[in-house]
């Protein structure tokens, strides 16, 4: 009788055991199934998040014409369009020798000048993106219908190459001392709000094959030596 019950209490000990394994597994195996979905549902939510950041993040100026990438002065029948990066010494050289004809055609109905800013020559200010973060003021000052002046005042203090650039902060000086002292465009300039746009401008120029800049194109024909008097002769050309 005491073997008979020796034996039913190791039976029940091992049935036990079993059961106790079992929910032990039972356990192991929910808690994975467990952590496996809070990654998965944390991987989603940061990719989420991430996307709708990126996406948030990139304003383009309802200002701008050509696909969002330019700021346009004139409304004549014939496109010229500049591409240019405001740390670029050529692309200074060229504003100072033919930006006033080119003014001075669109101001006589003859011509639509698009200025493209774009980012080429971040590299050259030390890290500090200047050509960036200049092509992002200029978009904030062309949605505050203030380009052409910013866009001016930035050539007239341009900063040599191998330097940090202008800061946020002298753009901003700068922008005050041709009128342009709306909030809107001051926050845009601290918080970066065009830098996404003026990547997506600059990947737009590259996708179409230019690479330096100046790049002057004439109703679609790019000028292979952009001197004052090439470009006036495209112009006149097209015009007929």
């Amino acid at each position: 009788m005491s073997k008979g019950k020796d034996r039913a209490a190791m039976a029940r000990q091992v049935v036990a055991g079993q059961k106790a394994a079992e929910r032990r597994r039972a356990v192991t195996l929910w808690t994975s199934v467990a952590v496996v979905l809070v990654l998965f549902v944390a991987g989603l939510i940061g990719y989420t998040a991430l996307s709708g950041q990126d996406e948030g993040k990139l304003v383009t100026p309802s200002a701008a014409v050509d696909d969002g990438t330019a700021f346009a002065v004139g409304s004549g029948p014939v496109n010229v369009d500049v591409y240019e990066d405001f740390m670029c010494p050529a692309c200074g050289t060229f504003e100072e020798a033919t930006g006033p004809a080119l003014k001075q055609l669109a101001g006589e109905g003859r011509i639509t000048l698009r200025f493209h800013p774009v980012a080429i020559l971040d590299r050259f200010s030390k890290g500090t993106e200047y050509s960036t973060r200049a092509a992002a003021a200029s978009a904030a000052a062309g949605q505050a219908g203030k380009f052409t002046e910013f866009h001016d005042a930035l050539y007239a203090n341009r900063p040599e190459e191998n330097t940090t650039g202008l800061t946020d902060a002298k753009m901003i000086e700068l922008a005050a001392s041709v009128g342009l002292t709306d909030a809107t465009f001051v926050d845009a300039v601290n918080e970066g709000t065009y830098k996404p746009w003026a990547v997506q401008a600059t990947e737009k120029f590259s996708a179409k094959g230019y690479s330096g800049t100046p790049t002057i194109v004439v109703n679609g024909e790019q000028i292979t030596n952009p001197t004052t008097e090439a470009v006036i002769e495209a112009v006149k050309k097209v015009a007929g």
